[in-house]
């Protein structure tokens, strides 16, 4: 029987071990020396949340799910129904089919086929791959149909810094501004500087305590043209995550749902992307794949 998440990948190198499902090519356990580095769910399990899920071909939230592209009107199924907007693209729940394997590689590949708020096909290709620096994703989309796509991709773990929750942990974010959203719909409304906002300037580590946390970032300081977002806990143990230009946005998350308590603040959505919310609308930083074009990014997680 094959499990609810998928066909699995165990890849390992030295105090790494990641799991991979095969459904939506989703993290859904990455390990150090035993400790947990984003929160893990079980292999007979319905992905919950989006957790590790690779999100493509956009990121975040298309609001009311339409847009337009080539002149045309186009309407995808509202996948996030309280807000009414189509929430982390299309390969999420897609049976990635294995192209490559070796004990600390995978490579998986799924096809978006054409319909009818996304008439486009691109194949996704994904690879984990594990090394002393860590796992690192690396997401290539390439057009295989005869019109111009709209992309962008990230993916959704949920870093654990160490133990406790999100609250008792310390967040280096490195991000100047944010974009600014309502409170009801999470509609993106404009590019703030972080300056107007102290509660979510973390450019110097500091505990993240009781904040909500739903937004994206941008005007990130890099080093060696790296963006990097470091989760720890009081131990000094930790998480970082790391990435580069493709990627000029990052989405954080503090999970907040009090009505699951095992769930509610357990981990941080650290959300590298290479465009903002709504995207398809707005335009900025969007991914334009010509016919036989090929884009692609990724991100590294690793112990601290």
């Amino acid at each position: 029987m094959i499990p609810r998440s998928g066909r699995q990948f165990t890849l390992s190198h030295h105090e790494y071990r990641a799991e991979i499902a095969a459904v939506g090519a989703t993290l859904r356990a990455l390990c150090h020396s035993g400790r947990d580095l984003v929160v893990p769910f079980g292999v007979d399990e319905v992905r919950p949340a989006y957790r590790g899920a690779t999100l493509a071909p956009w990121p975040n939230r298309i609001v009311d799910g339409r847009y337009r592209s080539g002149g045309a009107g186009l309407q995808l199924p509202l996948t996030e129904p309280a807000r009414g907007h189509a929430l982390h693209g299309l390969v999420a729940w897609l049976d990635f089919a294995e192209q490559a394997a070796q004990p600390d590689r995978v490579v998986l590949v799924a096809t978006i086929e054409p319909q009818s708020g996304y008439p486009f096909r691109v194949e996704v290709e994904v690879e984990y791959r594990l090394d002393d620096d860590g796992l690192t994703q690396t997401v290539t989309a390439r057009n295989i149909g005869p019109d111009a796509a709209p992309w962008g991709t990230g993916p959704h773990p949920y870093l654990v810094g160490g133990a406790g929750r999100v609250d008792d942990w310390t967040l280096l974010l490195p991000a100047s501004e944010v974009l600014t959203v309502t409170e009801d719909r999470l509609i993106p409304t404009g590019i703030e500087q972080i300056d107007a906002h102290p509660e979510w300037d973390f450019r110097m580590p500091r505990r993240i305590g009781d904040v909500f946390i739903d937004h994206a970032f941008t005007a990130l300081a890099r080093m060696d043209d790296l963006a990097q977002v470091r989760v720890t806990a009081p131990d000094g143990t930790g998480v970082a995550m790391t990435w580069d230009r493709r990627c000029p946005w990052v989405q954080i998350h503090t999970a907040d749902d009090p009505g699951l308590p095992d769930a509610h603040r357990v981990g941080l959505a650290v959300e590298p992307m290479t465009c903002p919310p709504d995207a398809f609308n707005s335009g900025v930083d969007l991914v334009t794949l010509e016919a036989g074009d090929e884009y692609a990014a990724s991100w590294r997680i690793s112990a601290v």
